[in-house]
């Protein structure tokens, strides 16, 4: 049987990533135990620990779940789901293939997709997804991870310059690498958050970008 550290270990990470996967044993002399087990690499593993222990850890696991995959990494838990994104590891690789358009203003970018609907007229709303990286590829900012389209106004300023511009060009359905310089990112830069790199101050960034729907022009939906 697994010692006591180890099966917290195994019924916290059992909580995380295969919720509910704690279960009360059956036999009588047993009751007070409760049984965790998961799956990794396709091995099964088990442990079982007091009742009140796993209980407390299952509790400890699924809250646990929300934070950053940065926190879990500091409190020694099995890495979380890679993040969701716009690009994934095979439009990386076509990437490679895809020409770079420059505009006047430095921003640089490469069509993913051509979408086949709308371009948004200056002051519409747009919705769109988005995953903000910096120049190593990591995200600092994700609508994908928040689980809505951002809605914003086209030409208004809400936004970054640069994420402005390239959305403007863009049609209903496509998706779109905006490689955005410094003088059209973020004049203050952004702090760093759990999880989160720092943007420092007119540093170049990238978002990929994914336009949904114009509301009140179109109807079309990812």
């Amino acid at each position: 049987m697994l010692s006591l550290t180890r099966a917290s270990h195994l019924c916290t990470g059992a909580a995380i990533w295969t919720f509910p996967a704690a279960k009360m044993v059956s036999t009588p002399r047993q009751a007070s135990l409760v049984r965790c087990s998961m799956s990794k690499k396709g091995e099964k593993m088990q442990a079982e620990m007091p009742r009140r222990e796993a209980l407390a850890t299952i509790a400890l696991g699924t809250a646990l779940s929300w934070l950053p995959s940065g926190i879990a990494d500091a409190a020694g838990l099995p890495p979380g789901p890679p993040a969701p994104k716009i690009c994934d590891d095979t439009c990386e690789k076509e990437l490679d293939s895809i020409p770079m358009e420059t505009t006047p203003s430095g921003l640089q970018y490469k069509d993913i997709v051509v979408g086949t609907g709308d371009s948004p007229p200056v002051g519409f709303q747009v919705a769109a997804n988005y995953v903000a990286m910096i120049p190593n590829g990591k995200i600092f900012d994700s609508s994908l991870e928040k689980g809505v389209p951002y809605i914003f106004r086209v030409g208004a300023g809400q936004v970054v310059k640069g994420l402005d511009e390239g959305i403007l060009t863009m049609k209903v359905g496509g998706k779109r690498r905006l490689y955005i310089p410094g003088e059209l990112a973020f004049p203050k830069g952004l702090g760093a958050a759990a999880g989160r790199p720092r943007v420092p101050p007119s540093s170049p960034v990238i978002f990929d970008v994914s336009l949904l729907y114009i509301p009140g022009i179109s109807d079309f939906e990812e």
